[in-house]
């Protein structure tokens, strides 16, 4: 790696950017899976600092078990706080801490990037709810109930708003059903009205109430064939663009994004193959492959779109999709 870090620092020359660190992570088998997923999520900046700032002003205080949390929060700051622009570092206290919370990260056996994302990011979620339940406990504890069970969020009568972590600040987006119109529902699958109390003709749509900041897209690439028995990795061509603008808002206002990371599954099986990634940074495009960090072209990220066959011999296909929303960078 040291001759890589060499050609990087030297290919980026005067250009590299001021306080930002390039390090390769070290793969331990089989979690390339992994590190595709950290260096993505290492790249998205908004989530990288208020990691960051989460872990400056609780490390004086926190005592206790690791968590995912801290491990990660731990994971970044050394990476940024690196004297050295360039190198390697082996995430093993992340790892340690990804194998013993979750059993299914504890073979060696090919893992799914999008599922572990899935769970880190759930896994922070929970984390920092409990953390800020902690710091501010209710006066009671005890939730109404009502016919269906507890109320969430409820207390006292009082409605209490839900917990909006660093996650969610930069992840989450919400979705909202419309009965108006695009998909017509009849016959058998007729609306349920609740004000006439009978079944209806009616057209639904689904629209972005609230758009997220980060931008994640996942790819299905793996389909479960009946003829064979199992999952058939699928390199159908889908041209993800650059720049990405979602129209179907409930504000019908045009929310525009900028492409920043695409993780890239290797491999014609889910059960086997390799993962890589590639980040946008400081308007350079870096090519990610665990302990090897290189300089590339952005044309590159074409060569990833994958096939105009459902199946093909190329097997290098953009798997997941990370867009920042240009609102957020500004």
């Amino acid at each position: 790696m040291g001759a890589a870090s060499s050609r990087l620092e030297k290919a980026l020359s005067e250009q590299f950017p001021e306080g930002e660190r390039y390090f390769g992570l070290e793969n331990f088998g089989n979690t390339c899976y992994c590190n595709s997923v950290l260096q993505a999520l290492y790249f998205c900046v908004p989530f990288r600092e208020r990691l960051l700032e989460y872990y400056g002003n609780n490390k004086s205080t926190r005592d206790g078990e690791d968590n995912m949390l801290t491990c990660l929060a731990d994971l970044f700051s050394q990476i940024s706080n690196q004297k050295k622009k360039t190198g390697v570092i082996a995430p093993k206290r992340f790892i340690q801490r990804l194998k013993k919370q979750n059993e299914i990260f504890r073979s060696y056996m090919h893992q799914d990037a999008h599922e572990f994302l899935n769970f880190l990011l759930n896994e922070l979620v929970d984390i920092l709810e409990k953390e800020s339940n902690v710091r501010e406990p209710c006066q009671n504890s005890s939730l109404q109930n009502n016919a269906n069970g507890p109320m969430n969020g409820q207390l006292n009568g009082t409605w209490k708003e839900p917990i909006t972590t660093l996650v969610h600040k930069c992840f989450q987006g919400i979705l909202t059903n419309q009965t108006s119109s695009t998909e017509t529902l009849n016959a058998e699958d007729k609306f349920f009205c609740d004000k006439c109390c009978s079944l209806q003709e009616a057209q639904k749509r689904m629209k972005i109430k609230k758009p997220p900041n980060i931008l994640v897209i996942h790819l299905k690439r793996f389909k479960y064939i009946e003829q064979l028995g199992r999952y058939k990795k699928l390199s159908y061509r889908v041209v993800f663009p650059l720049e990405l603008k979602l129209i179907n808002t409930v504000e019908n206002s045009d929310l525009e994004y900028s492409l920043f990371a695409v993780l890239v599954h290797v491999g014609s099986g889910p059960n086997h193959g390799h993962y890589i990634s590639l980040v946008k940074s400081h308007n350079h495009w870096l090519f990610f492959d665990d302990e090897n960090v290189e300089m590339t072209d952005e044309s590159m990220v074409q060569t990833f779109f994958g096939s105009s066959q459902e199946f093909s011999g190329n097997t290098d296909n953009g798997y997941i999709l990370f867009y920042e929303s240009l609102a957020e960078r500004s």
